[in-house]
């Protein structure tokens, strides 16, 4: 079938040159000549039986966890300014814009410099952004929140999230085990933080906690 199509292609280019194009009569030779070592290089190279393919995009895979939305809201970010700025990011998350959620933040963080939620927000966002690696960037943003408001559980909480994430387990496990210690009784992200770390001595129980400087700290 692919030669046949081949064939009626080049009796139309033919009849064109030839009625539309006004070919000399003395260019025949020369031009069929070029058309048929065309054909020869086709019939050498390709493959007209194969079937043809469709190359669809590929998006890049969604990184965004609404398990961290959950935990956000039991650390204090219900209400308040940072409110609309961070389900507007985690909208932009979820349709994988990450690049844009982050923007978004930072444009939060520049007209409230002072929330601590918008800046714990801009650090999860970065690590979403970088597929789950904690950045420079991204740890400024929980330091940040750590120095305005020391006493909030969010900047260690996701700090250690992004530090476990990266798979630096000894760094996640020393900033939570400091932020259980400094946790109330009845705190309700007591028992997930708990479990976390109950996790991680299950599955590295030899590893050493490393204490390093920590948003909290």
């Amino acid at each position: 079938m692919g030669w046949l199509i081949l064939l009626g292609f080049l009796l139309l280019l033919v009849a064109g040159l030839i009625w539309f194009g006004k070919l000399p009569r003395g260019t025949y030779e020369l031009t069929g000549a070029a058309l048929l070592l065309g054909v020869a290089g086709y019939a050498w190279q390709g493959n007209p039986g194969m079937a043809g393919v469709s190359i669809e995009p590929t998006e890049k895979p969604n990184s965004f966890d609404d398990e961290k939305t959950v935990s956000r809201d039991e650390m204090g970010e219900r209400f308040g300014t940072a409110r609309q700025w961070l389900v507007f990011s985690d909208a932009l998350n979820r349709r994988g814009k990450h690049g844009a959620a982050a923007n978004y933040l930072r444009n939060g963080v520049k007209e409230h410099p002072n929330d601590p939620d918008l800046w714990v927000g801009l650090g999860n966002a970065l690590v979403v952004h970088a597929d789950g690696i904690i950045t420079p960037a991204a740890q400024f943003a929980f330091q940040k929140a750590a120095d305005i408001s020391p006493e909030h559980p969010g900047p260690p909480f996701f700090l250690g999230m992004a530090y476990a994430q990266s798979g630096k387990i000894d760094q996640a496990r020393a900033i939570w085990t400091e932020l259980l210690e400094r946790s109330p009784e009845d705190a309700p992200w007591r028992k997930d933080l708990e479990s976390r770390l109950a996790s991680m001595e299950r599955m590295q129980p030899s590893l050493p906690a490393v204490a390093e400087p920590a948003a909290g700290n």
